[in-house]
Protein backbone atom coordinates (compact mmCIF):
# COMPACT_ATOMS: atom_id res chain seq x y z
CA UNK A 1 0.00 0.00 0.00
CA UNK A 2 1.48 3.34 -1.07
CA UNK A 3 0.79 6.14 1.41
CA UNK A 4 1.94 9.72 0.85
CA UNK A 5 4.29 10.89 3.59
CA UNK A 6 3.09 13.68 5.87
CA UNK A 7 5.59 16.04 7.49
CA UNK A 8 3.72 18.25 9.96
CA UNK A 9 5.44 21.02 11.91
CA UNK A 10 4.05 21.77 15.37
CA UNK A 11 5.38 25.21 16.30
CA UNK A 12 3.88 24.97 19.81
CA UNK A 13 4.01 28.29 21.75
CA UNK A 14 6.69 29.93 19.62
CA UNK A 15 7.06 32.76 17.09
CA UNK A 16 5.47 36.17 16.63
CA UNK A 17 3.32 36.88 13.58
CA UNK A 18 6.29 38.38 11.76
CA UNK A 19 8.61 35.50 12.65
CA UNK A 20 5.99 32.95 11.68
CA UNK A 21 5.39 34.60 8.33
CA UNK A 22 9.13 34.57 7.60
CA UNK A 23 9.42 30.90 8.52
CA UNK A 24 6.42 30.07 6.34
CA UNK A 25 7.89 32.04 3.42
CA UNK A 26 11.13 30.07 3.60
CA UNK A 27 9.22 26.78 3.61
CA UNK A 28 7.01 27.83 0.70
CA UNK A 29 10.00 28.94 -1.38
CA UNK A 30 11.85 25.67 -0.81
CA UNK A 31 9.14 23.00 -0.89
CA UNK A 32 5.85 24.81 -1.47
CA UNK A 33 5.24 23.60 -5.00
CA UNK A 34 6.22 19.93 -4.67
CA UNK A 35 3.43 17.41 -4.27
CA UNK A 36 5.31 14.20 -3.42
CA UNK A 37 5.09 14.84 0.33
CA UNK A 38 2.21 16.48 2.19
CA UNK A 39 3.64 19.33 4.26
CA UNK A 40 1.64 20.87 7.11
CA UNK A 41 2.51 23.76 9.42
CA UNK A 42 0.68 24.22 12.73
CA UNK A 43 1.42 27.65 14.22
CA UNK A 44 -0.09 29.17 17.38
CA UNK A 45 -3.63 30.52 16.92
CA UNK A 46 -2.38 34.12 16.82
CA UNK A 47 -0.35 33.32 13.70
CA UNK A 48 -3.03 31.56 11.67
CA UNK A 49 -4.01 34.65 9.69
CA UNK A 50 -0.50 35.81 8.81
CA UNK A 51 0.72 32.31 7.96
CA UNK A 52 -2.37 31.43 5.91
CA UNK A 53 -1.71 34.43 3.66
CA UNK A 54 1.85 33.26 3.06
CA UNK A 55 0.71 29.72 2.23
CA UNK A 56 -1.90 30.88 -0.29
CA UNK A 57 -1.18 29.42 -3.72
CA UNK A 58 1.25 26.80 -2.39
CA UNK A 59 0.80 23.12 -1.60
CA UNK A 60 1.61 23.65 2.09
CA UNK A 61 -1.36 22.92 4.36
CA UNK A 62 -2.26 24.88 7.51
CA UNK A 63 -3.24 23.24 10.78
CA UNK A 64 -4.32 24.21 14.28
CA UNK A 65 -2.64 22.95 17.45
CA UNK A 66 -5.90 22.25 19.27
CA UNK A 67 -9.63 23.08 19.25
CA UNK A 68 -12.67 22.90 21.48
CA UNK A 69 -15.55 20.61 20.46
CA UNK A 70 -18.23 23.25 21.11
CA UNK A 71 -19.48 25.39 18.22
CA UNK A 72 -19.20 28.57 20.31
CA UNK A 73 -19.84 29.80 23.83
CA UNK A 74 -18.31 30.71 27.18
CA UNK A 75 -15.00 28.88 26.75
CA UNK A 76 -12.44 31.56 27.47
CA UNK A 77 -9.16 31.03 25.66
CA UNK A 78 -10.50 28.33 23.35
CA UNK A 79 -11.03 28.14 19.59
CA UNK A 80 -13.63 26.29 17.52
CA UNK A 81 -13.47 24.17 14.40
CA UNK A 82 -15.29 26.91 12.46
CA UNK A 83 -12.67 29.45 13.53
CA UNK A 84 -9.90 27.16 12.26
CA UNK A 85 -11.72 26.62 8.97
CA UNK A 86 -12.23 30.38 8.65
CA UNK A 87 -8.44 30.70 8.54
CA UNK A 88 -8.22 27.95 5.89
CA UNK A 89 -6.91 25.26 8.23
CA UNK A 90 -7.02 21.74 6.85
CA UNK A 91 -5.60 19.89 9.86
CA UNK A 92 -5.80 20.05 13.64
CA UNK A 93 -3.58 18.33 16.23
CA UNK A 94 -5.69 16.63 18.90
CA UNK A 95 -4.74 14.77 22.07
CA UNK A 96 -1.13 15.92 22.08
CA UNK A 97 0.70 14.60 25.14
CA UNK A 98 1.22 18.15 26.40
CA UNK A 99 -2.53 18.75 26.32
CA UNK A 100 -3.11 15.48 28.15
CA UNK A 101 -0.41 16.17 30.77
CA UNK A 102 -0.77 19.92 31.42
CA UNK A 103 -4.50 20.36 30.82
CA UNK A 104 -5.79 16.97 31.95
CA UNK A 105 -7.45 16.14 28.64
CA UNK A 106 -9.11 12.73 28.74
CA UNK A 107 -9.57 10.21 25.95
CA UNK A 108 -13.29 11.00 25.96
CA UNK A 109 -12.70 14.73 25.53
CA UNK A 110 -10.20 14.11 22.76
CA UNK A 111 -12.73 11.84 21.06
CA UNK A 112 -15.34 14.61 21.12
CA UNK A 113 -12.86 16.86 19.33
CA UNK A 114 -11.99 14.22 16.73
CA UNK A 115 -15.65 13.79 15.77
CA UNK A 116 -16.29 17.54 15.59
CA UNK A 117 -13.15 18.06 13.50
CA UNK A 118 -14.33 15.47 10.98
CA UNK A 119 -17.80 17.01 10.88
CA UNK A 120 -16.16 20.32 9.94
CA UNK A 121 -13.89 18.94 7.21
CA UNK A 122 -10.77 19.17 9.36
CA UNK A 123 -8.30 16.29 9.32
CA UNK A 124 -7.49 15.37 12.93
CA UNK A 125 -3.95 14.34 13.79
CA UNK A 126 -4.80 12.11 16.74
CA UNK A 127 -1.81 11.76 19.08
CA UNK A 128 -1.18 8.66 21.17
CA UNK A 129 1.83 7.63 23.21
CA UNK A 130 3.26 6.47 26.51
CA UNK A 131 5.29 8.15 29.24
CA UNK A 132 8.71 6.89 30.31
CA UNK A 133 7.15 5.38 33.45
CA UNK A 134 4.57 3.52 31.36
CA UNK A 135 7.24 2.32 28.96
CA UNK A 136 9.46 1.00 31.76
CA UNK A 137 6.41 -0.80 33.19
CA UNK A 138 5.96 -2.44 29.75
CA UNK A 139 2.55 -0.80 29.33
CA UNK A 140 3.31 0.91 25.99
CA UNK A 141 0.94 -1.14 23.84
CA UNK A 142 -1.86 -1.07 26.43
CA UNK A 143 -1.66 2.72 26.74
CA UNK A 144 -1.49 3.26 22.99
CA UNK A 145 -4.41 0.90 22.32
CA UNK A 146 -6.63 2.57 24.92
CA UNK A 147 -5.90 6.07 23.62
CA UNK A 148 -6.42 4.96 20.02
CA UNK A 149 -9.61 2.97 20.52
CA UNK A 150 -11.21 5.53 22.85
CA UNK A 151 -10.13 8.40 20.59
CA UNK A 152 -11.88 6.87 17.57
CA UNK A 153 -15.23 5.99 19.20
CA UNK A 154 -17.99 6.92 16.77
CA UNK A 155 -15.65 7.44 13.83
CA UNK A 156 -16.85 5.43 10.84
CA UNK A 157 -14.67 3.44 8.46
CA UNK A 158 -15.47 5.95 5.72
CA UNK A 159 -14.21 8.83 7.89
CA UNK A 160 -10.85 7.19 8.57
CA UNK A 161 -9.57 8.45 5.22
CA UNK A 162 -9.40 11.89 6.82
CA UNK A 163 -7.73 10.71 10.04
CA UNK A 164 -3.98 10.81 10.72
CA UNK A 165 -2.50 9.09 13.77
CA UNK A 166 0.70 10.32 15.44
CA UNK A 167 2.63 8.04 17.75
CA UNK A 168 4.55 10.23 20.16
CA UNK A 169 6.52 8.48 22.87
CA UNK A 170 6.28 11.15 25.56
CA UNK A 171 9.78 10.38 26.82
CA UNK A 172 11.21 11.34 23.41
CA UNK A 173 9.47 14.71 22.95
CA UNK A 174 11.88 17.61 23.22
CA UNK A 175 14.42 15.46 25.03
CA UNK A 176 16.61 14.57 22.08
CA UNK A 177 15.91 10.91 22.82
CA UNK A 178 14.51 8.93 19.93
CA UNK A 179 13.03 5.48 19.78
CA UNK A 180 15.14 3.35 17.50
CA UNK A 181 13.56 2.82 14.07
CA UNK A 182 12.84 -0.75 15.07
CA UNK A 183 11.21 0.27 18.38
CA UNK A 184 9.07 2.85 16.62
CA UNK A 185 8.07 0.36 13.91
CA UNK A 186 6.84 -2.14 16.51
CA UNK A 187 4.38 0.42 17.89
CA UNK A 188 3.37 1.72 14.45
CA UNK A 189 2.67 -1.83 13.28
CA UNK A 190 0.64 -2.43 16.44
CA UNK A 191 -1.37 0.74 15.77
CA UNK A 192 -2.12 -0.41 12.23
CA UNK A 193 -3.10 -3.86 13.51
CA UNK A 194 -5.45 -2.23 16.04
CA UNK A 195 -6.97 -0.08 13.29
CA UNK A 196 -7.55 -3.22 11.23
CA UNK A 197 -9.36 -4.77 14.19
CA UNK A 198 -11.48 -1.63 14.63
CA UNK A 199 -12.30 -1.33 10.93
CA UNK A 200 -10.66 -3.66 8.40
CA UNK A 201 -7.27 -4.11 6.77
CA UNK A 202 -8.21 -2.13 3.66
CA UNK A 203 -9.04 0.99 5.67
CA UNK A 204 -6.16 0.49 8.11
CA UNK A 205 -3.66 0.29 5.26
CA UNK A 206 -4.68 3.75 4.04
CA UNK A 207 -4.31 5.60 7.35
CA UNK A 208 -1.08 7.56 7.74
CA UNK A 209 0.74 6.99 11.04
CA UNK A 210 3.34 9.61 11.93
CA UNK A 211 6.24 9.37 14.35
CA UNK A 212 6.33 12.23 16.83
CA UNK A 213 9.45 11.86 18.95
CA UNK A 214 12.35 14.17 18.07
CA UNK A 215 12.48 13.33 14.37
CA UNK A 216 14.98 15.44 12.41
CA UNK A 217 16.81 15.24 9.10
CA UNK A 218 19.66 13.22 10.61
CA UNK A 219 17.43 10.33 11.74
CA UNK A 220 14.43 10.69 9.42
CA UNK A 221 15.75 8.44 6.65
CA UNK A 222 15.98 5.39 8.92
CA UNK A 223 12.61 6.09 10.55
CA UNK A 224 10.80 6.68 7.25
CA UNK A 225 12.26 3.48 5.84
CA UNK A 226 10.10 1.50 8.27
CA UNK A 227 7.03 -0.10 6.72
CA UNK A 228 4.42 1.57 8.93
CA UNK A 229 6.00 5.01 9.55
CA UNK A 230 4.35 7.45 7.16
CA UNK A 231 5.92 10.74 8.20
CA UNK A 232 6.55 12.84 11.25
CA UNK A 233 4.92 15.26 13.67
CA UNK A 234 7.83 17.60 14.13
CA UNK A 235 8.47 19.88 17.12
CA UNK A 236 11.90 21.45 17.62
CA UNK A 237 13.12 20.84 14.07
CA UNK A 238 10.08 22.70 12.71
CA UNK A 239 11.07 26.01 14.29
CA UNK A 240 14.03 26.68 12.00
CA UNK A 241 13.50 26.74 8.26
CA UNK A 242 16.62 24.87 7.17
CA UNK A 243 16.11 21.96 9.56
CA UNK A 244 12.44 21.58 8.59
CA UNK A 245 13.12 21.92 4.87
CA UNK A 246 15.94 19.38 5.08
CA UNK A 247 13.57 16.96 6.79
CA UNK A 248 10.94 17.43 4.07
CA UNK A 249 13.60 16.82 1.41
CA UNK A 250 14.61 13.57 3.10
CA UNK A 251 10.96 12.47 2.89
CA UNK A 252 10.81 13.48 -0.79
CA UNK A 253 13.93 11.45 -1.54
CA UNK A 254 12.51 8.52 0.40
CA UNK A 255 9.24 8.57 -1.49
Amino acid sequence: MSRKYVIAGNWKMNKTSEEGAELAKDIVLAVGQQAEVEVVVCPPFTLLESVSKVLEGSNIKLGGQNMHPAVSGAYTGEISAEMLRNHFSSYVILGHSERRAYFDETDNFVNQKVKVALENQLRPILCVGETLEEREAEKTLDVVKTQLVDGLVGVSAEQTGSVVIAYEPVWAIGTGKVATPEEAQVVHAFIRQTLAELYDSAHADKIRILYGGSMKASNARELLAQEDIDGGLIGGAALESNSFIDLVKVAIDQD
